[in-house]
Formats: structure tokens, sequence, C-alpha cells
């Protein structure tokens, strides 16, 4: 038995999953999040083998949360689940330490596919890259510098451009305004961006956050 976990921060997206995935023998869908820090949470308590997760989650991202979730439960894997056919999205899970790649466009004729592979602990990605790819973007991400801003500067700047206060940013990441202030201070200065609308411009560039 398949047990899998679905994180996407629309409702009728994580019904239709659901939907589909129950429907199919060997698999079970043990849990539900909203939001990258509510998939994590989840992903700790029912310990599933596979996670599908969308990329654009507010809150944490899809790559830290991908990112923690592997490191705390290094035997499950993840699928990410995304609108964004981008070899650049690709490295980016990859080296947060997705295996699996599927675009929501081809969600109908590969998304049981997709999980049995993970849930044998296979790559696999959908789109115009294939999983034979996968060796290659993963080397080519060890040889390149680490991008410039820090896990904890990459959600402080996302969860800016998602409008919130230094106040709100202190409660969903249990930290001093001063160490909001330090990381906000730091990721601006690496991207030489000036303002708050820059952070938002940069974010939304860079599909940290959705319009």
């Amino acid at each position: 038995m398949t047990r899998i976990l679905i994180a996407d921060d629309h409702h009728v997206v994580r019904s239709g999953l659901r939907t589909v995935l129950e429907a199919q023998p060997g698999f079970e869908v043990v849990g539900e999040a909203a939001n990258g820090m509510e998939a994590v949470e989840a992903a700790l308590r029912a310990k599933p083998d596979v996670v599908v997760l969308d990329y654009s989650m507010p809150v944490r991202n899809g790559v830290e949360a991908t990112r923690e979730i592997r490191a705390r439960l290094p035997r499950t894997e993840v699928l990410i689940f995304t609108m964004h056919d981008s070899q650049d999205v690709i490295e980016d899970i990859l080296s947060a330490g997705a295996r699996g790649y599927l675009l929501k466009a081809d969600a109908n004729d590969h998304l049981i596919a997709a999980v049995q592979a993970l849930g044998r602990h296979e790559a696999y990605i959908s789109g115009k890259l294939s999983a034979g790819l996968l060796d290659t973007l993963l080397a080519k991400r060890k040889r390149q510098r680490r991008g410039p801003l820090t896990p904890r500067e990459r959600s402080v700047v996302q969860l800016i451009a998602e409008g919130n206060t230094n106040k709100a940013i202190c409660a969903k990441l249990g930290v001093t305004v001063k160490t909001i202030e330090t990381h906000r201070a730091a990721a601006m200065r690496k991207l030489d961006l000036h303002t708050t609308a820059d952070i938002v411009r940069y974010a939304v560039k860079n599909r940290m956050v959705e319009i």
C-alpha cells in the first residue's frame, strides 16, 4: 500500500487529486495540507510514502517544504505538482531533494504513473524534460554556487511578498523582529533590491508567490 499526502492551497485541486488517487488500488490518501508549513507538519504526523506537493505554496514554498520533509523523513518521496514547465524549477526542486516533477497539465495521463514510480523510489519527470536528465541536472546543480539566498532569507522574502508584516512573519517563523530585519536586509543586499515593491517583483518573477 502506497500512503500519500496531498498538499495544495486550492481545495478543489486537493479534492480532485484525492478522488483520482483513492480510486487506484494500492493507494491510500493519509492526509491533506493547504500550505507549506501544514505539509511539513502533516508529513511528520502521517509519515507518508509519497507527498504530492504544489510548487507555489503559501507560508512556506514548495522548495523549502520539500527540503524539510526530505531532511526529516528521508524515506518519504516528494512529487512536485506544478504548472511551471521550467528547467530552473526542476533544478530547484532537485536541490531540495524531490525526485518527482509533474505538470498539472499532464496530471490526467501521468499522475498514477508518477506516484507509482516514487512509491518504488524511482524518479519521475513529466513535461519537456525527461527523467533521463535527472542525473545531469543534479550534477550541474552541485557544481554551481549555491543561490544567493539562504533558506531562511528565502522564506522571509516570500512572506514579505505575500503581504505579511514583520510581526506576522515573527509569529510564523518563531523568531524576533530583529532577526527578520536582519534577514530582510541581507536578502535585499544580495539581490540588489531597495524597496518592498522590489521584493514583490523579485518573488513574482522567480515564482515564489502567485499573482
